[in-house]
């Protein structure tokens, strides 16, 4: 990477004293270690965003792409500003709403202590529990510390209050580390679309992947998220750098990125591994791939597996004997146990499902899993002003996203090289498998489907900008077809809302309301289908 120099510390040493001097006034204990701790956790952040930004603007294809149209736009300056909105939006959001529940939340261990997510709250009073104590920082990885499965996450936070707050308990300490995480994976992303798709879907894909309010919200709690999205950016532009220059050292970056996987969540890893041999084998000429790129995969998997087993099975009641036993049994009682909770926690829900065979649960369950969270039940859902915008900007930012994924796969169709076609492909298929899968897993609930489903964001950002590039230069009339697909669902769901919480209008029962979304649906498609036909005869009189 490149080197700061005298004049960046002219800025950054500033901005890392004052922004630490307003976050130790904020928080409990000795103001002036405080002062220190933060200020030192800020210089070291806004030190390695600002090289790792520099270094992605600079590399010799980067050079070459400023030089063809210049006019148009300054690619490092817009890359500079995605980065810092990026650390800007999470931070400030972490420590706005850090700030607001405890004041305009609910009436709830979490919010007063200023945490939306459980699993968040409870991992960082381990954490503390943890950095107080005279027992190793390793030690987070014991089986008596359940809030955090596979315990790197633990051990960092751990960490940072055992040695950066000794004497207070400083959790925007972790909301800046979080931050800093989620923001620093964009020039990695930057670089290997680029390097791999040109700057056009660089742009786009780095729009999204620094604005996408889920990711914001994720940015700026203690949560594994970010951290797992910058881990999935450093392994991205490692294979991809690796694929066009075969050089050795390229492969540090994936190392490193499937490595901090390992530690936070193993799953992820496994799911990388298998993506990055899928892009081998359909990019490679015969359509194989070599044999110690297999062999090297395949370790990493065995061990990653064995390493999610031991987490899955921590109180050892999963069974099976072998790991993919284990993890069989472990989907299969989650996925029960949360079709369970669907059904008890929402009367409606618990109605249908009494109408419905019970073989149209799970499709069902899927479907409304896909859909979380539901924007129509987000604007009109009785809450606090603090929890309206939050449950808002999630709902908009998902719908905003889902018309680009479902389109990945004629984007994919639509490329002229054979070899681009295949890989798109393969990534249009990974990752709305995972978005399946996420919906069965965490159907039930609003909060950890759209949770688990950004784990693997970096790769629908990907797609996402992909989609919009092929869309801006073919105008295809597919894109606005999905929209008005959606906003015909909007338009149903919403009403159907408003009168549940406001008796808006009179209300059709849920099937029929269903049955007529989806004979629309069909209007809109089918009818797609038959312009598009005329419009080509048309073209061949």
């Amino acid at each position: 990477m490149t080197n700061l120099n005298k004049r960046d510390f002219i800025w950054i040493l500033p901005l890392s004293l004052g922004s630490g001097a307003v976050l130790s006034s904020l928080q409990a204990g000795n103001w002036f270690l405080g002062w220190l701790g933060f200020s030192f956790l800020f210089l070291l952040c806004i030190s390695l965003l600002t090289l790792s930004t520099r270094w992605a603007g600079v590399a010799s294809s980067f050079d070459m792409l400023l030089t063809e149209q210049p006019e148009q736009f300054n690619l490092r300056k817009i890359l500079a500003v995605m980065v810092a909105l990026a650390f800007i939006l999470r931070f400030v959001g972490g420590v706005a709403t850090y700030l607001a529940l405890p004041v305009n939340g609910f009436e709830d261990e979490d919010d007063r202590a200023g945490f939306v997510y459980t699993d968040a709250h409870r991992r960082d009073d381990q954490a503390w529990d943890l950095a107080r104590s005279e027992h190793p920082i390793l030690d987070a990885f014991n089986k008596k510390f359940a809030y955090d499965q596979y315990g790197g996450l633990l051990a960092l936070s751990a960490f940072v209050y055992r040695y950066f707050s000794p004497d207070a308990h400083r959790p925007l300490m972790l909301v800046l580390l979080a931050s800093f995480a989620g923001a620093l994976g964009l020039p990695f992303l930057w670089k290997a679309a680029v390097q791999q798709w040109g700057h056009k879907t660089a742009l786009a894909s780095g729009w999204i992947f620094a604005l996408y309010p889920e990711s914001i919200l994720l940015g700026g709690s203690s949560m594994r998220e970010p951290y797992l999205m910058l881990f999935s950016a450093l392994s991205l532009w490692g294979f991809v750098d690796w694929q066009n220059t075969r050089t050795t050292k390229s492969l540090l970056w994936p190392i490193l990125g499937v490595s901090g996987m390992l530690l936070v969540s193993p799953v992820v890893a496994l799911v990388t591994l298998v993506l990055f041999a899928g892009w081998m084998y359909f990019t490679s000429e015969r359509g194989h791939l070599s044999w110690w790129g297999a062999l090297a995969i395949a370790v990493v998997f065995i061990a990653g597996l064995f390493m999610l087993t031991s987490a899955l099975d921590r109180q050892g009641n999963l069974g099976g004997g072998t790991p993919f036993a284990v993890v069989n049994n472990f989907l299969r009682e989650a996925i029960k146990m949360d079709v369970h909770h669907l059904e008890r926690s929402s009367g409606w829900v618990q109605k249908l499902f009494d109408e419905m065979p019970k073989w149209l649960r799970l499709p069902f369950v899927l479907i409304y899993g896909v859909f979380q969270p539901v924007l129509p039940a987000a604007l009109v859902e009785p809450t606090t002003l603090t929890w309206r915008i939050i449950a808002i900007t999630r709902a908009f930012g998902w719908y905003a996203l889902l018309p680009a994924l479902i389109l990945s796969f004629g984007a994919a169709a639509g490329q002229r090289s054979d070899v681009k076609r295949k890989l798109l492909m393969w990534l249009s298929l990974v990752v709305w498998g995972w978005i399946l899968l996420t919906s069965l897993r965490g159907g039930a609930d609003q909060w950890d489907n759209p949770r688990y489903r950004t784990i693997l964001f970096l790769w629908q950002a990907v797609l996402a900008g992909h989609v919009w590039v092929w869309w801006w230069e073919t105008r295809n009339a597919w894109f606005m077809r999905i929209i008005a697909m959606e906003l015909v669902f909007l338009i149903f769901f919403g009403q159907w809302y408003a009168n549940r919480y406001f008796q808006f209008g009179s209300q059709l029962p849920f099937s029929q309301m269903v049955m007529w979304i989806l004979g629309l649906w069909a209007l809109i498609f089918f009818g797609g289908v038959w312009w598009d036909r005329i419009r080509r005869v048309g073209h061949s009189v």
